[in-house]
């Protein structure tokens, strides 16, 4: 798989993985503002990717679709481009996996240079627990 690429696979469209997410008790989160992740580590079977991704931008921060799906778009660039040290800290453990929710938190749009600048200071939070 090319390092920086987001495929279909990457994403989370499990409905039972999205719910433990939020509402089991082995997750995490962490902020760097107008970004919060909460994430947790599972056990990754034979065929799983390493780390599966979900994006959320809530329409009471933005009313607008347009809007919702601009910042949906720079949150995945940003993923894309700044997913290499966890990818590879993952890889060193053929075993674990790990889930992702992006969550914007303000009701600005901010330059996707800054969005970019929080999402990797927040992957680089999540390699230092991992």
């Amino acid at each position: 798989m090319a390092i920086h690429s987001l495929s279909k696979r990457e994403r989370l469209c499990s409905l039972k993985l999205i719910d433990r997410l939020f509402n089991g008790a082995g997750s995490q989160s962490m902020a760097a503002f107008p970004l919060r992740v909460v994430w947790m580590e599972k056990e990754r079977g034979e065929q799983e990717i390493p780390v599966q991704l979900l994006v959320s931008v809530s329409k009471r921060h933005f009313k607008r679709a347009v809007k919702r799906n601009r910042v949906k778009r720079q949150l995945r660039e940003a993923y894309r481009l700044a997913k290499q040290p966890l990818s590879e800290k993952l890889e060193e453990t053929p075993h674990r996996a790990v889930v992702l929710a992006f969550i914007w938190l303000a009701d600005d749009l901010y330059p996707s240079q800054e969005v970019a600048v929080c999402m990797d200071k927040l992957i680089r939070r999540i390699v230092e627990k991992i």
